[in-house]
């Protein structure tokens, strides 16, 4: 299993980090788009005419929820590459069954996160594991696509996986995040104090990701630092930000780049996920699963595909 280290900028950025004093207001509320894929529903915030990309990140997927009978796969994704970036997987309900040309495998459950780098590429396939198909159940998560510089497009593939009790832990009166990747700044509404939490992921550059929750009504604050994109999806519930009118599950906000407080208000049932990250200013070229700099590359990592060079990935 490859492992890599956070880069110097990482922790240099990430160590910068002050408690911020002026609100950070919403710059457009986006609606996820329906789509499907497979058997599976999927609402997807971006890409969308609107919004092609939030710089690190590329793409966000909430596929289900979808209950299904015992005997069926609603996942069922077959062995294919990816190249030039990172593939997030972030499961609410069900069961995944990750195989890689790495060597790499693992059952992620509810609350797990798994974390790849395609890096130079990496051939994989996700489907619902037998103990979920034999059972059924309900499917449900998130796929993120995180970019990777140029200078990161061609490292060795890592794959990283968290348990849900592994994951950082931030807390309050009626809320909790738990920190997948990225330094957090919270403060709670109730308490009034800042506090600091850590995400496990490595990241190639600053990236912070959590996933977020209530069961009950709730008032927090996240810090965000200047000059990083920023963002908030919601699976389900509602949530009010800088006491500004409310918005309602499977919309993406989107916040500047100035730095500041994001204020939360919401009520009992949401779920959501946060995601902060400082953006990568360099062209992107995508098809498919490749994500490069220029055409030329995207057509060398097609040749090298079928070449076998990203390894192989045979029947199970």
């Amino acid at each position: 299993m490859s492992k890599h280290t956070p880069s110097t900028q990482q922790q240099m950025a990430q160590a910068a980090v002050s408690t911020p004093d002026q609100a950070l207001e919403p710059q457009a509320v986006y609606p996820a788009k329906a789509i499907r894929m497979g058997h599976l529903p999927v609402m997807q915030p971006f890409p969308v005419p609107q919004l092609q990309q939030l710089s690190p990140f590329l793409l966000l997927h909430h596929f289900g929820p979808r209950k299904v009978l015992p005997g069926t796969d609603p996942l069922a994704i077959d062995a294919h590459p990816h190249r030039g970036f990172e593939p997030v997987t972030f499961l609410f309900q069900g069961e995944i069954e990750h195989r890689d040309s790495r060597d790499n495998q693992g059952t992620l459950k509810a609350g797990d996160v798994q974390w790849i780098t395609a890096g130079m590429g990496i051939v994989h396939s996700e489907k619902a594991s037998p103990a979920f198909v034999e059972a059924g159940g309900t499917m449900e998560g998130i796929q993120l696509w995180v970019n990777l510089p140029a200078a990161k497009k061609m490292v060795q593939p890592a794959y990283q996986e968290f348990r849900a009790e592994g994951l950082g832990a931030l807390s309050g009166e009626g809320w909790r995040m738990a920190l997948v990747s990225g330094r957090h700044q919270v403060q709670d509404g109730a308490r009034g104090s800042w506090s600091e939490g850590q995400g496990p992921a490595k990241t190639h550059t600053p990236v912070s990701t959590a996933k977020v929750y209530t069961d009950g009504e709730a008032t927090w604050s996240i810090g965000v630092p200047e000059g990083h994109h920023a963002g908030l999806y919601l699976l389900d519930g509602r949530v009010r930000i800088n006491g500004g009118p409310w918005t309602e599950k499977h919309h993406f906000v989107r916040f500047s780049t100035e730095g500041g407080v994001v204020q939360l208000e919401a009520e009992a049932g949401l779920r959501a996920i946060w995601l902060a990250g400082q953006p990568i200013d360099e062209p992107v070229v995508s098809h498919g699963p490749f994500v490069m700099n220029t055409q030329t590359e995207i057509l060398q990592a097609m040749r090298d595909y079928q070449m076998g060079k990203m390894g192989m990935l045979l029947p199970n």
